[in-house]
């Protein structure tokens, strides 16, 4: 299984959920398990990211936010987990 790393601005996104809404919060967390477990199937849909961001994928917390992420065989980087990847 990978291990979790997070940048900057992952991080600072996540200590946002963490004081504005703890039910998306724990929908991010529940993404996060479920990627470490399959990082291209499983809930949230699973998109392989194009263009600028290939390499990238993302799974939807909600309607509105993405959980963005890279993966290799030793790291499950996160890369942010608020708002939509085009934004």
């Amino acid at each position: 299984m990978p291990k979790l790393a997070w940048t900057n601005e992952a991080w600072e996104d996540y200590l946002y959920w963490q004081g504005q809404d703890k039910k998306t919060l724990k929908r991010i967390n529940k993404l996060i398990t479920a990627t470490l477990r399959s990082p291209f199937e499983g809930i949230g849909k699973p998109e392989a990211l194009r263009e600028n961001l290939t390499g990238f994928w993302s799974r939807r917390i909600d309607d509105t936010n993405r959980l963005v992420y890279a993966v290799t065989d030793d790291y499950l980087t996160i890369i942010s987990c608020r708002y939509h990847y085009s934004d």
